[in-house]
């Protein structure tokens, strides 16, 4: 048994995925735009990943844009039969970089057939409808238009699953009415709690919960707690975080990204680590200190 194995599996959709994943961010250039400045390496780092047992990459067409998922296309096509990839939609990139709302029928479809033709698929595993009502966080407001609009390519035979990203609890509670909400992708990680009860909600109800930036995304988890912990644990923090990410709850699956083979294969290591009641106790005083 690989290490990735021992991180467990839970249902994606139809599919069931080690709780393990990749995210493919990182592999763009800085800020998530532009080409990667090694896309050797790149390729690398998704072909070690998918050798070491990952089988649940997370990518979307925006990054770059068009980068990773040309990457992925590179690196792993023709793709495992095992191999889910999930995308996201709703947002295009300005020639500055930003990140510009792009949630009306036209964008959305424009966005799937994008997605499909890089990542040189027929159709999509599981399309994250990301809210950009608001680009730093969830905040309240109606996603009918644009989940009805991806619920029809999903009735084209575009789409098999359909997920949301940034959002509320109201949101995804109202999304159901339109179609099948298999996975939601928000914010979340040992700093960074307010999503825990509806993870928990999640939970009873077989919802796969991703939570994206898992070690803190562009600024990187800093903690002398979490640093202490895995100092007596004699792993890196980093590894600690997603291990407690892992024991937090059943549906939690893990997308950490990295651009380095040497981060990833650590990142792999994390699901061998055993924590203690006591280091549980202390990981989770971490975000009342963060919020202090």
């Amino acid at each position: 048994m690989s290490r990735i194995d021992h991180s467990g599996t839970f249902t994606l959709g139809d599919r069931t995925v080690k709780r393990l994943g990749y995210g493919a961010m990182q592999l763009a250039g800085p800020g998530v735009f532009g080409p990667p400045r090694d896309r050797d390496a790149a390729v690398a780092v998704l072909r070690e990943a998918v050798a070491s047992g990952v089988n649940h990459i997370d990518t979307s067409d925006f990054y770059g844009p068009h980068v990773t998922n040309e990457i992925i296309r590179e690196a792993l096509h023709p793709y495992p039969d095992d191999l889910v990839i999930v995308t996201k939609i709703s947002a295009r990139r300005g020639t500055d970089g930003s990140w510009i709302p792009a949630m009306s029928r036209e964008e959305l479809t424009q966005a799937v057939h994008d997605n499909l033709r890089n990542l040189g698929l027929d159709v999509l595993d599981v399309v994250n409808l990301r809210s950009m009502l608001d680009v730093h966080g969830p905040v309240e407001g109606s996603l009918e238009a644009p989940l009805t609009a991806l619920a029809e390519l999903q009735q084209k035979g575009l789409v098999r699953h359909v997920g949301l990203s940034n959002v509320t609890p109201t949101q995804i509670a109202d999304g159901r009415k339109i179609c099948e909400i298999v996975c939601v992708q928000n914010f979340y990680n040992l700093a960074h709690r307010n999503d825990d009860a509806l993870i928990d909600a999640l939970a009873r109800e077989g919802t796969a919960y991703v939570p994206f930036f898992p070690l803190g995304g562009f600024s990187p988890l800093q903690s002398s707690t979490l640093s202490e912990v895995a100092e007596r644990l004699e792993a890196t923090p980093m590894q600690v975080a997603l291990a407690w990410l892992l024991r937090r709850a059943p549906n939690i699956l893990l997308i950490p990204g990295t651009s380095s083979v040497a981060h990833l294969r650590e990142n792999l290591k994390a699901p061998d680590i055993s924590l203690p009641n006591e280091a549980l106790a202390q990981l989770d005083g971490v975000a009342k200190a963060s919020a202090a």
